[in-house]
């Protein structure tokens, strides 16, 4: 996914960092003319920071982690960094509210008896980005996006105008399937285009490929990702209808075939894809 300012006749003062963060790209986005002060590049230098902290606790990649510690039965929850405790009962609450279909403790194929794995990734990302976004739009007056591999969170500031969440097809990823205009919340994208079938079902502990991506969209990227993760697990007919079900969120599925479908209120929000633009344009 990529974010673009919304068109108009004067265009605000922006700017725009991207840096390396957690494996993957992070694209920082501000509008407006706190965009340009001292202070808007302090928070962002700070953001790219809290992004990095984050890694270092939450990466299932870093042996050291305390998220890898976790997984080996190495560290307990209640002895972790308390950032920790609150990711895992952000967890449990995912997996409440997607009946299970999201389960940061995880079925591993190779789990000892009695023990389950401990990967929080697919909610983590949209936690630590939506963090960020937050805590730069606090008092600057910028708009602001940020992108991490494609989950976008975006925040309004003192003349909001919508960001333009361009959605790629996971077959094509230079084609955009549909452009979200979005003012305040988040989008995220589980699928197979970047890393395959990376995503397994917490029950059984293997992969599932039902669906090419699934994208959600709603007030918070959090839980657009988490939702989008369990989706994609669940399958398009019961993913899409999980989503429907849920105030306030909307789905794009993209099934195994290539076929497209939508939850109601994403039918009616989405626009055509802008023709000919790339995925990389992130111009106003």
């Amino acid at each position: 996914m990529t974010a673009t300012g919304a068109t108009g006749a004067t265009a605000p003062t922006r700017r725009a960092w991207v840096e390396q963060v957690m494996g993957m790209p992070v694209s920082i986005h501000l509008r407006g003319r706190g965009s340009r002060t001292p202070e808007a590049e302090s928070r962002v230098q700070a953001a790219y920071d809290e992004l990095r902290a984050v890694d270092v606790l939450f990466s299932p990649y870093r042996p050291d982690s305390e998220v890898s510690r976790i997984d080996r039965g190495e560290l307990r929850v209640e002895d972790a960094h308390p950032l920790v405790a609150e990711v895992v009962a952000l967890c449990q609450t995912a997996s409440v509210l997607t009946g299970g279909s999201f389960d940061a403790f995880y079925l591993a194929e190779e789990a000892l008896p009695g023990r389950r794995g401990f990967d929080p990734t697919g909610l983590v990302k949209g936690w630590a980005v939506q963090r960020a976004a937050e805590h730069l739009a606090a008092g600057l007056g910028c708009d602001v996006s940020v992108n991490a591999g494609g989950d976008v969170a975006v925040r309004p500031g003192a003349d909001p105008l919508p960001w333009r969440i361009g959605i790629e097809d996971p077959a094509d990823p230079a084609r955009v399937l549909a452009v979200l205009p979005l003012t305040r919340g988040g989008v995220a994208t589980s699928g197979t285009a970047r890393r395959g079938r990376h995503l397994v079902d917490p029950a059984s502990g293997r992969p599932v490929a039902e669906a090419l991506s699934v994208t959600v969209v709603g007030p918070s990227l959090l839980w657009a990702d988490v939702l989008a993760t369990a989706a994609f697990v669940r399958g398009p007919v019961d993913g899409l209808a999980m989503v429907e079900g849920l105030t306030g969120y909307e789905a794009l599925v993209v099934a195994g075939d290539g076929s497209l479908t939508t939850t109601s209120g994403l039918t009616r929000a989405a626009g055509p894809p802008p023709c000919q633009r790339s995925m990389g344009d992130m111009s106003g």
